[in-house]
């Protein structure tokens, strides 16, 4: 069992390897590495461990350099990728990240594994390699989604249809009776048209969205590996909704959904889902990921958030929590002000400011 550094060479074994993976995510593709890269900010780090030739376990981690220090954090989102109860595999691929740590300077490791909450035997595992439980909200608080919804495609899509409750079935056949259609077809060029959307709903929802830029590099570098598809849902010919998926290995994730103010009543947003999903299932998925949702689902006082999970479950999809964010401490001292010392500080500073603007007074700290 040795442990290899992916560059050049390997990038397609580790993407098989990957996307095929019980576990796999296209968080932990090449591509993705790659975006993140492009997009600035971010060194992505490939380690597999290779038995008999082959990978057994996989990390794609992502380094950020801390500002003004000769320091980094090392997170790699929805990794590790291996077998967690082969201990062997999984002590081989932390004692590789930790030599790498100690080479770059790194203070942590972040992981949020895809693992089901009820493996406690993965979270007992890691704490015993040395891990801490990140405090990660109600299941949208951390960096990726605790708690998803997830829908199984392995039924037909008939008997998936079925199982949707029956109003999201007569609003899907009212969507088609109303004339409203669905692209699949679109090119680069249409992502400014989703683009105008994604603001559109996001100043009514009031939540912030990335430049076009980030989109443009995401389609350049996902498109052509098949991995991302994007949605355009019309009516009487204008552009009205639209939605991005990922799609990697056989599972599918609903990523990005924009709907315009207007014609809401034709209800486009269950047909756009309904064609996704059937997207989904005939490129050989066998689940469908419409991803975070509230952990106190029944009690959000939230109205925003209750909607969309009563929207994802009218689908028939089902909750699912994972076991949550895990930190690797390669550095104490630096580790407790990062996650004590630096919130403390900046919720100090914060003070400070609100009690020098009600006395009057001028400038920054």
């Amino acid at each position: 069992m040795q442990v290899r550094e992916i560059t050049s060479d390997g990038r397609e074994q580790w993407n098989q390897f990957v996307a095929w993976h019980k576990e796999g995510d296209l968080l932990q593709s090449v591509e993705w590495g790659d975006l993140k890269q492009a997009s600035g900010g971010w060194q992505p780090i490939r380690l597999a461990v290779e038995e008999g030739g082959q990978i057994v376990g996989a990390i794609s981690i992502l380094k950020r350099k801390l500002p003004k220090m000769k320091k980094c954090i090392f997170y790699a989102p929805r990794g590790p990728v291996c077998d967690f109860s082969n201990r062997k595999v999984l002590s081989t691929l932390i004692d590789a990240v930790k030599e790498r740590a100690r080479r770059e300077g790194a203070i942590l490791l972040k992981i949020d594994p895809p693992v089901l909450l009820e493996n406690q035997d993965v979270a007992k595992a890691l704490i015993e390699m040395g891990f801490v439980q990140s405090a990660d909200g109600d299941g949208f608080g951390g960096v990726q989604p605790r708690c998803v919804m997830q829908l199984n495609l392995t039924p037909s899509l008939e008997d998936v249809l079925a199982a949707c409750k029956p109003k999201w079935r007569y609003n899907i056949r009212l969507a088609e009776r109303k004339g409203v259609t669905v692209r699949s077809d679109c090119t680069k060029d249409d992502l400014r048209i989703f683009y105008n959307i994604l603001l559109e709903t996001a100043t009514r929802d009031k939540f912030l969205v990335r430049d076009i830029s980030y989109y443009e590099k995401m389609w350049d570098m996902l498109v052509p590996q098949g991995y991302m598809k994007l949605f355009l849902t019309e009516y009487e010919g204008k552009p009205i909704a639209g939605a991005i998926s990922y799609l990697f290995g056989d599972k599918c994730w609903y990523t990005y959904g924009a709907s315009s103010n207007q014609y809401r009543n034709v209800m486009p947003n269950h047909l756009m889902q309904w064609r996704m999903i059937e997207w989904a299932k005939e490129s050989g998925c066998v689940w469908y990921d419409f991803r975070g949702v509230s952990q106190n689902r029944e009690q959000s006082s939230d109205d925003h958030l209750s909607g969309l999970n009563r929207f994802k479950e009218g689908f028939g999809a089902k909750f699912v929590e994972y076991i949550g964010e895990f930190d690797l401490p390669l550095s104490p001292a630096w580790y407790w002000a990062w996650t004590v010392g630096k919130p403390k500080i900046s919720a100090f500073l914060k003070l400070l400011r609100r009690r020098n603007k009600k006395r009057g007074a001028s400038g920054d700290l």
